[in-house]
Parts: structure tokens; C-alpha cells; sequence
């Protein structure tokens, strides 16, 4: 069956289409064409042609124009639209004019910086000519890194190997440095919050060292779509951008369907589940021959679909290749081999988080579905963008859950299509941030003084303050390094535990082999002893969890259910920093131990869903210490307004602050979390709290402390300027009560008098 069939046959489905709040028509798009410029060398067009490109697309021909000018540039068009182009054409050209020419490829993940280096390494070997490409990471055997450092034309690698293995070495990468061209940044939207604050000033870094050798590289930045991508590439790169948005490439029609599921028990408004209903759809797309992804949110999600499906397809000897999961926590050469296999179309369905998002090759797919509101615009567009990748018809269809933030979606189509993606922030002059990255400047070339980093007046502050520490030196007018560590080691760019947890099989008793691995802070709820840990559909009973080896032991096992566990947290205030009277409420910073610990875990029986029982979990508490705000509100406002009221207030406020915050924090959403409590145990009175989500705090909850009453001005702003009557996800959210917004404002009203 095509997609246009299936298409049709679903508009002919009364039971299906009684279920679609939305169906909206995206209408197809013809290329349009730009030129090569004619000092481009004839080899790479002739290698282009040969594979049949005989023009380039508009967005194309600019890019590779601006490039070959030596023009910084950021190009932005939607996935799969040749961005690849943008950057490998004139780095070749360079190249094949200069034989020392060098360029350097940063990309997110190994993954992807793999799958580029492939598609690189195939319009080389098209043309024949003796240009090295090599990938450079944590997988790169010993044996090869020489070779690459000193033969390498294109140096392909990720932020964190650029950081640690790189820049901090730059001694032994002199030919790289002394010649280099270009540096690539791929996927810039991947890098907000704290990871792209990080890279922007190991990019810094980067620069520095390149002027002592003497070169000044073109920096090329590519994206998918994003509200504001020439304001974060020249916030990375500390370079003026050209925008190249003006996108060429053909896009066949997409059908974009919003579906939501049927109600099953109308008194209490319950409907029927998400993943059973993406189940379905999912199982037809699969009946029908129609290679399609399925995307969800959370791993034990993408495995229980995954069993589900693969019991459709199981053949007499248990085969059910057909069907694919793809996560974080598979190792890396069965992603390899799942991305190839999805090239050569052995497979019809792969079910996954959100790591198929970004841009690697998994060829054309014809259909995706979303298992639940992915939570932003931009995920969701991205997640579509893997499906008619080739210019060809493609359906999305988007299962809303349960959540209210879904149903509002799913119900409210206008407010999804009429928005603008989210904007991605980041504030590389962070001083927590800066300092970590003034430290590993230093250490890879001293500081001259008077000299800036990044041209930062603070910077002769900074160093003061490293040498009244005892980090630095100055001696004849430098600055050097004399601490005894190492400084990029104590720096994780993107702030998330480096304690992976590998996932050992013992089924076969004389071969042990590591399936899997799992960071530090999912553990507790997947991989406690007795879990039934869900690998590629196939089930794994959790025999023993060894925290101090970092390893859990697991055995094949046949069950009709699998486990779920309930994660409870809670904050502690350690110390308070300092306090600030507002009239009617206090404000304090200080530190905070914010703990999260399992205790019980569910059994759920595959189908019906039903809860089969449940068991303890005994497992160390996880503790995280960090730094925090909190806003003390007066006892009054219970007394005169309710403790309902304020209540449903607090969460919208809640929600507002954590949604507001983030704009003058210039910082990604998750780097802060808020929580409320109505009778907190350190105030005694309704209390409000921001920490950094991240262990020992970078600074953001300290900003939003001098920030004064701005932020509750600007949430009072926000509630008059949204049209709704009683509260929407754009202003209170969705778990506040039916009068939150009316609560909320008379009490922000009050407080601000």
C-alpha cells in the first residue's frame, strides 16, 4: 500500500477520523534552484553531478557563495534539505586549492558526527583525490590519533572532545591550527542553556588559540528551525552572521493529523490511553508495508511499544526484525546498525525517543507518530521533518495523551500552527561559566596582561582573582598556570552525570556481555533490583544493582508485565546566603540539598494496563546540592483568600516563573526547576523556590535574586496580556485549578500594591 492509499483509507474511517480534532494539509513545495559559483573547482561539481546534483538549491548556492567569500554565515532550513552541502563543498574546494588548508567539524553527538563523516567521505572517494577526513572522539583508537593530528585535512568531532582533547593539547595539533579554514557548528539549536553557554566559550578558547598561530577561521553554522538562530550563532561565535533562510529544497505534501483519543468513561472524562491507541496506529502503518517512525517521550514508553509491535511481526523462529527500538542507553554499534538498516529499508517501524531528532541519515520514511505533545513546536517539527525526506507525500499524526498540556494542544490546533518555534537562549558570560573557561584558557596559553578574553572588560578582575587563589601566576607581565589539576577535567559541558551505569546480561551463565548502559539518575527507577528492564522489546528481570562498580546484572526473562516506580523528591534549605524584605514578602538566596529517592515500584500488565501489584525499592537516596531563590509570601493571603485559591494560585505562579525565568536567565528551561509548598518547612509560610538544576549551581538562581520584583511584575504582565478567560498552559498551566488565573491575579495585584 503507498501513502496515498493509506492516506485515503483513513479519511475513509469513521472510527478514526471521529477522533481527529485537526487534519491540516501542508501543500507541496518545488524546488527552487541556485548555481555553483564559477571558481568552484570542477572536480567537486563533477562528483556532485554524478550523483545527481546537477544545481544546487537556492539556500545552497548562497551558503557556498558567502563560504567561498570567507563570510561568516548561519544557514536555517527545515531537515533533510541538504545543509550538508552548505559546509562540504567549500571545505573540499579549499582543500583541493590549498593542500594545507584544515577544517573542523563540530557536531553534538558521535553519532551524527559518524553519520556526516560518512556522507563526507563518499563525495571523496567520488572524486578520487587524496583528501583526509577523520573522525576524532572518545572512540578514536590510539593508534589513528597521531595520524589525524598531523595528517588530517577535515577533522570531524563533538564540543566535549574540541574541550578536553583538543584545545588543552593544541601543541601537538600545530598544522590543524596554523591552517585552519573553517570550523563548522552543526545543529546549533541542539546547544541552549548551560551546553551551549559551555561551547561558547570553549569556541572562544578555540579562537584564542588560533590567533597565536596565526589563522582566523570562517565559522559555518547550520539549524533547523528555530525564532531566533542569527542572534545564537553570533552569541557562540562572537562574530557577525549572515542569515541564509530562504530555503530551496522540494518538500512534498505532509499531512499533519491531530488525533485524540476516544473518552471511555464519560462520568470522569477518562480516556483511552496514548500508547495503546499509537499501538494501533502504528500496527496499521506496519500491516500496510509503510516504513514509519513512532516517537515517545520516555524510554519504558518507546519499550513497551516496541514489544507490542514486534509481537505483530514475530515469525516461527521468534524474528521480529521488522521492528526496531532506538534510545539513549543502546550501545553504539547497535545504533550503527539499526541507523543502517533503516537505510537499506530491512526495517518497517522504529520506535524512539528523542534521539532520531537530530539529522542523522535513516533514509526516507513515509509516516511518523507522535506518542504524546513531544513538549515544544520545534520537536515536534523536527520529529515530523524524518518522514518524506525525499520530497515525497508523508502523514504525521500526533496521539495526544491524557496530560492536559496534550489536550489542550490537540484541542486548541490554532495555538500549535500559530506559533513560532521556541527560541533557543544561552549567556556564555555567566560568571560561573566564564570563570571554569578562564581557568582552561590559562592553562593552554598564558595571559598577557592587558589581555581580554572574548574583549570581556572583566577579565583582568578574573584573572586578579585566580591569582589571589593561587591558580595563576604573573610573572613578567603573564599570567600562568601553576595549580596542579587539570581544569577541563572538572568541566562537564553539558552538566549531566558522567556515572553511566553498564547493563550487564547473565542469562548465559558462561558469557557475560554489556547489553546497555543508563546514566546515573535513571537507575533508581529502571534498573532497581527486581525492574524489569525492557531492551529492544525483549524482557530482563534486574537480579542485583551494584552501585560502587556502577553495574546491573540482569536476566532474560518471558513475563506478562512489566515495572514502573514512583519517584518523590523533596528540597532542604542548608544556608541562607542573604534575605531582601519586598514589602509585603521576603526574598533569600542561598543553598539547597535537593533529594529524590524510589521507593515503591508497580508491576502493569502488557494490554489491559492494570496494576499487577507492587514491591519496595531499597536504593540510596540521590542527592543533589545547589543553589536556590525563594520568595516568602505572607501568611495574610491564606486568610484572606482561601487555601484552595492560593494554592491553584501558587502553581500558576509556579508556572509562569519557570517559563518567564528563562528569558533573562538566557538559559534553557530544564537548566532551573521551581517548586511551591504551600506551609513550607523552613519559612513556615507559603514559599516559593527556583534552584539551578545543576549540581552546586552555575549562577542562574542568584541572577533571579537580584532580579528584584521584575520577574513578579513581568508574570503579572503575562497574565493580562493572554485572551483566555480561566487559564491556559500559556499563562497558568495546565494543572492549576479552574480560578487560578482570576486567583492569581488579584493575589500578584496585592503583593505588588
Amino acid at each position: 500500500m503507498t501513502i496515498g492509499e493509506y492516506i485515503a483509507k483513513l479519511k475513509n474511517n469513521p472510527a478514526f477520523m471521529r477522533n481527529v480534532t485537526s487534519w491540516l494539509v501542508v501543500p507541496e513545495r518545488a524546488a527552487r534552484y541556485g548555481a555553483f559559483p564559477a571558481s568552484l573547482d570542477a572536480r567537486i561539481a563533477g562528483a556532485l553531478r554524478a550523483r545527481g546534483i546537477e544545481r544546487p538549491y537556492i539556500h545552497q548556492s548562497q551558503a557556498i557563495e558567502a563560504a567561498l567569500a570567507r563570510e561568516d554565515f548561519v544557514v536555517v532550513t527545515p531537515t533533510a534539505s541538504g545543509k550538508t552541502l552548505c559546509y562540504n563543498v567549500p571545505v573540499l574546494d579549499a582543500i583541493l586549492k590549498d593542500e594545507s588548508a584544515r577544517a573542523l567539524y563540530l557536531f553534538p553527538t558521535k553519532a551524527l558526527s559518524s553519520d556526516q563523516a560518512a556522507e563526507l567521505y563518499g563525495m571523496i572517494e567520488s572524486m578520487g583525490v587524496d583528501v583526509k577526513a577523520y573522525t576524532y572522539d572518545g572512540d578514536t583508537p590510539a593508534s589513528a590519533r597521531t595520524a589525524i593530528r598531523q595528517a588530517g585535512h577535515v577533522v570531524v568531532t563533538n564540543p566535549d572532545m574540541l574541550h578536553q582533547g583538543i584545545l588543552p593539547h593544541h601543541a601537538k595539533w600545530v598544522k590543524l591550527f596554523e591552517n585552519l579554514r573553517y570550523v563548522v557548528i552543526d545543529e546549533i539549536h541542539a546547544y541552549r542553556g548551560v551546553f551551549g553557554s559551555n561551547l561558547a566559550n570553549v569556541i572562544r578558547r578555540l579562537k584564542r588559540i588560533c590567533a597565536f598561530y596565526g589563522s582566523s577561521p570562517t565559522f559555518i553554522c547550520c539549524s533547523a528551525t528555530i525564532r531566533n538562530p542569527r542572534e545564537l550563532a553570533e552569541a557562540m561565535t562572537g562574530r557577525k552572521m549572515r542569515l541564509i533562510d530562504e530555503n530551496g529544497a522540494p518538500a512534498g505534501e505532509r499531512h499533519v493529523v491531530f488525533y485524540n483519543p476516544p473518552v471511555v468513561n464519560a462520568q470522569l472524562g477518562i480516556r483511552a490511553g496514548a500508547i495503546p491507541e499509537t499501538r494501533n496506529i502504528a500496527a496499521s502503518l506496519l500491516e500496510a508495508g509503510i516504513q514509519n517512525s513512532v516517537f515517545a517521550r520516555a524510554r519504558l514508553t518507546v519499550e513497551v511499544l516496541v514489544r507490542y509491535l514486534k509481537d505483530m511481526v514475530r515469525d516461527p523462529l521468534g524474528n521480529a526484525g521488522r521492528v526496531r527500538g532506538y534510545r539513549g542507553g543502546y550501545l553504539a554499534s547497535q545504533r550503527r546498525e539499526i541507523e543502517r538498516e533503516l537505510r537499506a529499508g530491512n526495517i518497517t517501524t522504529v520506535v524512539s525517543t528523542n534521539a532520531l531528532e537530530l539529522g542523522i541519515d535513516i533514509g526516507q520514511l513515509d509516516a511518523c507518530v507522535l506518542c504524546g505533545y513531544p513538549g515544544t513546536i520545534a520537536s515536534t517539527w523536527q520529529q515530523a521533518g524524518r518522514a518524506g525526506r525525499r520530497g515525497s507525500t508523508s502523514l504525521l499524526i500526533v496521539v495526544a495523551s491524557s496530560s492536559p498540556m496534550d489536550q489542550y494542544i490537540i484541542n486548541h490546533p490554532d495555538y500549535f500552527f500559530g506559533q513560532s518555534p521556541e527560541q533557543a537562549l544561552i549567556n556564555p558570560d555567566n560568571l560561573y561559566i566564564l570563570l571554569n573557561h578562564v581557568k582552561c584558557a590559562a592553562y593552554e596559553l598564558p595571559f598577557e596582561e592587558g589581555e581580554r578574553f572574548a574583549d570581556l572588560a572583566e577579565t583582568p578582575e578574573l584573572l586578579g582573582y585566580l591569582e589571589d587563589e593561587h591558580i595563576l601566576r604573573r610573572v613578567g607581565g603573564r599570567y600562568y598556570w601553576m595549580a596542579e589539576e587539570f581544569p577541563e577535567a572538572g568541566i562537564n559541558l553539558r552538566s549531566a552525570s558522567d556515572q553511566n551505569f553498564l547493563i550487564v546480561d547473565i542469562t548465559d551463565p558462561k558469557k557475560h556481555r554489556v547489553i546497555g548502559e543508563m546514566d546515573r539518575f535513571t537507575v533508581p527507577m529502571l534498573l532497581h533490583q527486581y525492574a524489569i528492564y525492557m531492551h529492544e522489546g525483549a524482557q530482563y528481570q534486574v537480579e542485583k544493582l551494584d552501585f560502587d562498580d556502577k553495574k546491573g546484572y540482569v536476566r532474560r526473562v518471558n513475563v506478562g508485565y512489566y515495572t514502573d516506580a514512583d519517584l518523590t523528591t523533596s528540597l532542604k534549605v542548608l544556608d541562607e546566603f542573604e534575605q531582601r524584605s519586598d514589602g509585603a514578602w521576603t526574598r533569600a538566596r542561598g543553598e539547597v540539598l535537593a533529594s529524590s529517592i524510589v521507593t515503591v515500584f508497580k508491576k502493569i500488565r502488557f494490554d489491559t494496563h492494570e496494576n499487577l501489584g507492587w514491591g519496595p525499592v531499597t536504593l540510596p537516596e540521590l542527592e543533589m546540592q545547589t543553589t536556590a531563590c525563594w520568595w516568602t509570601l505572607p501568611d495574610r493571603l491564606e486568610e484572606g483568600y482561601g487555601r484552595e485559591p492560593l494554592k491553584d494560585a501558587m502553581v500558576g505562579l509556579a508556572h509562569l516563573i519557570r517559563h518567564i525565568a528563562p528569558i533573562d536567565l538566557m538559559c534553557a528551561p530544564q537548566d532551573i526547576t521551581v517548586v511551591y509548598h504551600v506551609k513550607d518547612p523552613f519559612t513556615g509560610k507559603p514559599t516559593i523556590y527556583l534552584y539551578d538544576s545543576i549540581p552546586g549551581g552555575i549562577g542562574l538562581s542568584d541572577r533571579v535574586f537580584e532580579m528584584d520584583r521584575a520577574l513578579l511584575m513581568r508574570a503579572r504582565e503575562r497574565l493580562g496580556e493572554c485572551p483566555c478567560a480561566e487559564g491556559c498552559p500559556g499563562c497558568v498551566g495546565v494543572t492549576a485549578g479552574p480560578r487560578a488565573k482570576e486567583a492569581l491575579k488579584r493575589i500578584l495585584d496585592d503583593l505588588l500594591a
